[in-house]
């Protein structure tokens, strides 16, 4: 064996896997990335906001969800008393290497009123805890997880994992970019959101059942912060749900950032809409995304297809990501520059190109977020103002969601996978406490084997 483990991805699951390796000493492990080395990445660079040492979520903002109810489904596979230990023992590792201690939200009286306001409105409100770690604290807690590794973990970036290879039930080796075929005993998987189509291509060709998830397609609306002061300042992201009258689609909010700016992601030659926030810096502007799931049957079975398709129909119109005023689009008109100089809300997204949403979006998407935007104008009025910025698209891939055992072990014998990439979290803590169940159960095994 070339190495014990071989780790995909340097993303939060990546992270935590190869930490709980180091620390209790097991060797050799090997982690590779396909992005560049943290030093390297840049904000507003090619592919560096999805891909590169501490993957997207961490690289970007750090809102760590401490709350089992939000941030993915590793309560379907461990229970969800379990999970919320192990939650709360990740955050305890974040805070360790830097990040604040101040928490958000929690079942106080003022959450529970706001959640009487939103029930009024239509809307269900998940109470949920937070720790923000701030876009830039998130890179010094990121060194120091990397320093922590130090020689104990190989750490390779710029390669990329093309193949995992296994033989008779179990896994062999892992064929890099660079031409080599490492062997080893253990595989983590944990490619990240980016990386989902490459893992549903690992999963066709090694036979691993698996079953679609939903799509995530919507937009990321940036209005004054004063009119989402209320709730930010309760819950500082409020996780809000709505199931559309005409429809009956679930339409939700999704990463909020209070003070905030919006920017724009590359994952290859498609380019989408994000947000993130600073712990110590502010605008005057909040934004967040609103998402409709979209879940298909027989006989299409290929989400993340769809997903592109519209981001793609999004940047063929702008050349990039589109900037709609919400009055605009309700007069059935496209955003100017002119009126958008015009627009009581400033646009912290500069490169956007002024359009209309209206040619990018079906009809059943688009009268579900104008749906959203109105019931939302009930407990956080000024939501629905004509001066509301809707940029598009934001897009949120989710990996087949792989068939996995308790210790997240596919079908495949020491083959595990962990993270959004697995399509078993859809969050920054969640994807770092599968990498520590993943990693924990390699370290179990070993030493099974070695007594």
């Amino acid at each position: 064996m070339d190495y014990t483990v071989v780790i995909i991805g340097a993303g939060p699951a990546g992270i935590f896997a190869a930490l709980t390796l180091a620390e209790a000493g097991l060797s050799p492990v090997l982690l590779v990335e396909q992005g560049k080395d943290l030093k390297e990445r840049k904000r507003h660079g090619a592919n560096d906001m999805l891909c590169g040492w501490g993957g997207a979520g961490a690289f970007s903002d750090g809102k760590l969800t401490l709350s089992p109810e939000v941030g993915g489904f590793l309560g379907d596979l461990v229970g969800t008393a379990a999970l919320k230990e192990l939650l709360a023992e990740a955050d305890a590792i974040y805070v360790r290497f830097g990040a604040p201690d101040r928490l958000y939200g929690g079942m106080t009286p003022e959450m529970e009123a706001l959640a009487d306001r939103a029930r009024l409105a239509d809307l269900e409100l998940i109470p949920m805890t937070i720790r923000h770690i701030g876009t830039e604290n998130c890179l010094v807690v990121l060194e120091r997880l990397k320093a922590a590794l130090g020689r104990k973990v190989e750490v390779r970036t710029n390669c990329q994992a093309v193949k995992i290879l296994a033989d008779e039930g179990e896994v062999r080796a892992v064929e890099l970019s660079d031409g080599r075929v490492v062997r080893c005993r253990y595989v983590i998987a944990a490619p990240g959101r980016s990386g989902a189509p490459w893992m549903k291509e690992q999963a066709r060709r090694l036979g691993l059942p698996s079953q679609a998830s939903p799509v995530d397609i919507g937009v990321r609306v940036e209005l004054p912060a004063v009119v989402f002061k209320e709730i930010t300042d309760i819950t500082y992201e409020s996780k809000l749900v709505y199931y559309t009258k005409t429809f009956d689609d679930k339409v939700r909010t999704f990463c909020m950032n209070p003070y905030g700016e919006v920017v724009q992601e590359r994952n290859g030659s498609m380019i989408t809409v994000n947000g993130h926030s600073y712990a110590g810096k502010k605008t005057a502007n909040t934004n967040f995304a609103l998402l409709v799931s979209s879940a298909f049957t027989e006989p299409f079975d290929d989400p993340i297809a769809y997903g592109r398709y519209i981001a793609r129909l999004a940047n063929l119109l702008g050349k990039g990501v589109i900037v709609q005023r919400l009055g605009d689009l309700m007069a059935g008109r496209r955003s100017t520059p002119e009126r958008l100089a015009r627009c009581l809300t400033r646009p912290t997204l500069q490169e956007a190109v002024p359009g209309d949403l209206s040619y990018v979006f079906p009809y059943r998407h688009l009268l579900g977020l104008v749906e959203m935007l109105h019931a939302l104008d009930k407990i956080a009025p000024g939501t629905a103002s004509r001066h509301t910025l809707l940029y598009g698209v934001e897009v949120k891939f989710y990996s087949h969601r792989i068939q996995l055992s308790q210790d997240l072990e596919t079908p495949v014998r020491n083959l595990f996978a962990a993270g959004d990439g697995a399509g078993i979290t859809r969050g920054l803590l969640q994807a770092s406490v599968s990498g520590m169940l993943a990693a924990r159960a390699v370290l179990k095994r070993e030493s099974g084997e070695r007594a």
